[in-house]
Formats: C-alpha cells, structure tokens, sequence
C-alpha cells in the first residue's frame, strides 16, 4: 500500500473559539482580575485577603474543639480567643475591611461558645470574602491563560505539520502526471522480487547461526530494519549445536515431540522453550528490510540505502540480484530521475479528493491561512504572560 500525501481529508471547520482566540478571552479575564484588584487597592487588597483566610482558618479548626462545655473545649476557646484576637490586633488599621474582622472577634467573645457563634463569625467576615474572591478569580485567569498558552503552542506545533503537507501537495501538483514512471518502476519491482527469491533460499540453505549473525550486523546499517533476535535465542544458537540446523528445520523439529526430538538436537526441553515461544520471530526473518519502497524517495537517499542493503545482497543473493540492485543505483544518475520520482509520489499518493482540491485553488488557500493563522499565534505568544 503505498503512503498517503497526508493523514487527512478537507479540513473541517470548527464551530468552537480558535486556540488564539481561547489565548486572546484569557488574556482578557486576567488583566480585568488584575485591573479590579488594582481598582480595590492593589496590596491592600491582598492583605486583606490574606487577612481573611487567617481568620476562617482560625475558625475553622477551632470549630469543633471550642464548642461546649468541656474543660477542654474551654482551654481551646482560650486559644482561639487569644490567636484571633492577636490577628485582628496586628492589622493595619488602614486595612480593607478592617471592620469586619473586629465584629467577628465580637462574634466569638464569650465565655462559651456554640456553633451559631461560629457561624455568626463567619457572616461578620463575609464583607472581606470579595477580596479574597478578587485573588482567587485573578488565580482562576492565571490557571486559564497558561493553558491556552500551552493549547496554543500546541496548535503552532500542529500548524507545521499541516503546512508541510500543503506544500507537499503542491509540489505534488506540479509533477509530471504523464511521465514514464515505469522506467523507475520495473527496476525496482525486478529487485525486490529477486531478493524476496534470494532470502527464502538463503534461509534454505545457511544455519540459524549464520542468519543470526547477518541480523546482529545490520545493527550497524540504519536503512537496513532488520530486529535483533531476542537474547536467549540468540544465546541458544550460538552456543547450542542446534545452531548449525537451518531456521526452517528448527521451525519443524520444535513441532516434534519430545521423544522423537531427542533423535535429532542437543537438548529437546531447551529447544522447547527456546524456539517454540519464538516461533514469530523467526517466521519474520524475510527480505522485507532489504526491499525498495514504491514509489521511491530522492535520489540522494535511495543511493545510501542502496549502498548500505549491498553487502547484505551479496551475503544472501546471486550475482545477478547484485546487479539489479546495480540497476536501480544507476537510475538514480540519470537526469530524468527527479522528475520521474516526482511523479511517480504524485500518482502513489494523491487521491481524487486532493487532485480536485489543488485544481480548484483549496490547497493554496488553506496554505495562505495557515501561514496567517502561525504569524498571529508567534505574535501573541510572544507575550509575557504572568505564567
């Protein structure tokens, strides 16, 4: 199957807020949560805020011990009585509200207290409660804005993927629809099947050592995607006698019975246990990772792969595979090569969907409004945000 120009079909429009207009409506509620408690006071405001939440937290944990009759209850009455009122002492007498925490002490100045007392003191506050929903609302504006910022980075990252495949169209669109691209195509289809022939007879002939051994070398070439056998059947073949027989005999023998495998391998339980459970494996040791892709990628890497997959075509194929390996090397010299490989991505990967887009100027207008929609983002990221 060959690979898609891009994952998606037409952009379908969304109905909801833009990630830059999301930024835009954050940005918006902090600086009016910042401008409001600037109106209120600026640090005054968080004074008393802060002031505030001293005082419910005081009532608070004091709520269930102060209540009652108790010596207990008593002595903690005595604590909240003292703490609270050292905080309403040390307030500035300037501060926002400032009242209110002077009627919450009165709330709880008694001898003994009740619940209905602590909840009186909790009313008396209430006036203070706006200063510290002023500070809360500017946390809430702050949480908000650094997500859109992050949703918005995420879209600019996004952005550059979807600009990659509208340029990619378009240059799609200026291939060659005509060109021969078989004169690529037959070389390369003459190959693969020559080395698919070629690895099912080396796998024939050559011990699972030897296979074995080819892998762990194709480590070393990146263009060549071989995986490495697992460790403990890689150490089994190694070390094992069992090692000298061909992948497709130890693929038969671990079918065998115990007792009629001890007729023909080293250890019957090892191979068992060392073959049997890799049977996947060594059913997908083929020619796939020394085949060429169609349609074919530039010239300048189809050379390197093809440099890297020889010494491996000449391990396990014939001299005339090695020389449609050649073949195709040399295309990749001729002048035509640009254009037919061009065209040859045009007709692999373009759907009618997209050829109908880029006739009508679609690809180009979305290419226009993705690069205006990333200048606009780069610019409001480039904000300082209080994040």
């Amino acid at each position: 199957m060959s690979e898609r120009a891009h994952s998606s079909d037409t952009p379908v429009p969304d109905d909801g807020p833009s990630p830059l207009e999301t930024l835009e409506a954050a940005r918006n509620r902090y600086e009016q949560a910042q401008r409001r408690i600037e109106e209120e006071g600026g640090e005054a405001v968080e004074d008393a805020a802060d002031a505030y939440r001293s005082a419910t937290d005081l009532l608070e944990s004091y709520v269930d011990r102060a209540t009652g009759t108790g010596r207990e209850n008593f002595r903690a009455y005595v604590e909240l009585e003292g703490k609270f009122a050292t905080l309403v002492e040390n307030l500035s007498d300037d501060l926002e509200g400032r009242e209110a925490f002077e009627d919450a002490l009165d709330a709880i100045d008694k001898r003994r207290l009740s619940e209905s007392d602590f909840e009186k003191a909790h009313a008396a506050l209430e006036p203070a409660a706006q200063y510290d929903e002023l500070l809360e609302e500017r946390e809430d504006a702050r949480a908000q804005l650094a997500e859109a910022r992050k949703a918005a980075a995420r879209r600019l990252r996004k952005i550059d993927d979807e600009l990659a495949e509208r340029e990619r169209l378009l240059e799609l669109a200026n291939a060659d629809l005509d060109a021969p691209v078989e004169r690529l195509r037959k070389p390369i289809e003459a190959y693969n099947e020559a080395i698919r022939e070629a690895v099912i007879e080396y796998r024939r002939e050559v011990s699972a050592r030897e296979v074995f051994a080819l892998l762990e070398r194709s480590q070393w070439y990146p263009f060549v995607g071989y995986e490495r056998p697992p460790a403990d059947l890689r150490e089994y073949v190694e070390t094992s006698s069992d090692g000298e027989y061909t992948i497709p005999e130890l693929l038969e023998y671990a079918d065998y019975s115990r007792s009629k495998l001890d007729h023909y391998v080293e250890d019957a339980d090892v191979l068992k246990r060392r073959v049997a459970t890799q049977r996947t494996f060594l059913d997908n040791v083929d020619a796939e990772p020394l085949t060429l892709e169609w349609p074919p990628g530039p010239a300048g890497e189809l050379r390197q792969r093809i440099r890297e997959y020889r010494p491996f075509v000449e391990r396990v194929g014939s001299d005339e595979t090695v020389e449609r390996l050649r073949d195709v090397r040399m295309l990749t010299y001729d002048d035509a090569y640009d254009r037919l490989q061009t065209a040859a991505q045009a007709v692999a990967q373009l759907t009618p969907e997209e050829r109908e887009r880029l006739t009508d100027g679609r690809v180009a207008d979305e290419l226009e409004a993705l690069r205006e929609e990333r200048d606009r983002l780069e610019e409001a990221l480039e904000v300082d945000d209080p994040v």
